[in-house]
C-alpha cells in the first residue's frame, strides 16, 4: 500500500547467527531505521491469510512495542475491496528509538513446554497444535510444496490437540466472529482459564493463533513456543507422539 516499509520476518527479526531474535539494541536500530518512536502505531499486513503478519505481531510486542494493529484479512483482502497498490518506495525520515525491555511472558521456551506437559495432563493447562493434520500425526513433516526445514521426527508433543490456524479465518482471510472461534477452542478444552501454548514448525501460524486467542478473544496467558517442531522433533530426549495412517 501506498506508504508502507517492507519489514521482513527473516532478514529483520532474527539475529543471524543463534536461532533467536535479533537483539533489544538491534530491535531499536530497525525500529529507527523505519521511522518508528514508541508513540508510533504499527499496522501489519502480509499474505496467507497475516501468517507472517501475525507472527511480526507477536515480535514486536515481545519486543517491547505496545502500539501495533493488524489489517484483518491481509493484504488478499485489500486487493478485493480495491484499495490501491504501488511499487514505489516510501522516503523514511530515520529517528532514535530507545531500547525496550522483552516480554517473556509472552514466549515459551522448551523446557518449559516440557513441563507444562503435566500441566495439560492434570486439567490446567492446554497445548494447541496449528499445523495441518498430517503433520500432527506424523505422516509429514512439513506442508507440502514447503521447504523440509530439517526435521528428524514427526508426530506432536504430548497432550497437544490439533487445531489448524486456518479454522480461524474464513475464505477471504479475514477472521470468523469470536463467538464462532470461542465455542470451537472451548469444546476443544482450550479454555481462558487455562495457560495456553500454542506451536507449529517454526512459529508464524502459531502466532496466528496466538493472535486471535489474546486480540480477539481476550485470553489472559498464551505463549508462543517459537522453537516449534523444528526445535522439538530434532531435541534429544524429549517424547513425541503420533497417530496411525
Amino acid at each position: 500500500m501506498p506508504g508502507a516499509v517492507q519489514l521482513d520476518c527473516r532478514a529483520d527479526l532474527w539475529d543471524p547467527v543463534i536461532r533467536d531474535f535479533v537483539s533489544p539494541e538491534a530491535f531499536a536500530a530497525l525500529m529507527g531505521r523505519l521511522g518508528i518512536t514508541p508513540d508510533t502505531t504499527v499496522v501489519l499486513y502480509g499474505d496467507k491469510s497475516n501468517w507472517w503478519a501475525t507472527y511480526a505481531f507477536w515480535v514486536l510486542r515481545y519486543c517491547g512495542h505496545e502500539r501495533v494493529r493488524l489489517v484483518n484479512g491481509g493484504r488478499q483482502k485489500l486487493m478485493t475491496d480495491g484499495f490501491d497498490l504501488t511499487d514505489e518506495i516510501p522516503d523514511v525520515q530515520p529517528c532514535t528509538y530507545p531500547v525496550q525491555e522483552r516480554n517473556e511472558q509472552l514466549r515459551i521456551y522448551r523446557d518449559e513446554v516440557q513441563h507444562h506437559i503435566h500441566a495439560v495432563r492434570a486439567g490446567r493447562g492446554a497445548l494447541v497444535d496449528v499445523r495441518s493434520p498430517d503433520e500432527y500425526a506424523g505422516h509429514v513433516t512439513h506442508m507440502p510444496e514447503y521447504p523440509q526445514e530439517g526435521v528428524l521426527r514427526g508426530g506432536h508433543i504430548p497432550g497437544a490437540v490439533n487445531l489448524p490456524w486456518a479454522m480461524a479465518v474464513k475464505h477471504d482471510g479475514t477472521f470468523k466472529a469470536a463467538d464462532q472461534l470461542r465455542r470451537m477452542y472451548e469444546k476443544a478444552d482450550v479454555t481462558p482459564d487455562r495457560m495456553v501454548v500454542t506451536y507449529c514448525r517454526i512459529a508464524e501460524r502459531s502466532s496466528h493463533t496466538w493472535f486471535v486467542l489474546t486480540q480477539l478473544l481476550g485470553y489472559p496467558d498464551v505463549r508462543n513456543y517459537d522453537g516449534s517442531w523444528t526445535e522439538w522433533g530434532n531435541a534429544v530426549g524429549v517424547p513425541i507422539e503420533t497417530a496411525p495412517r
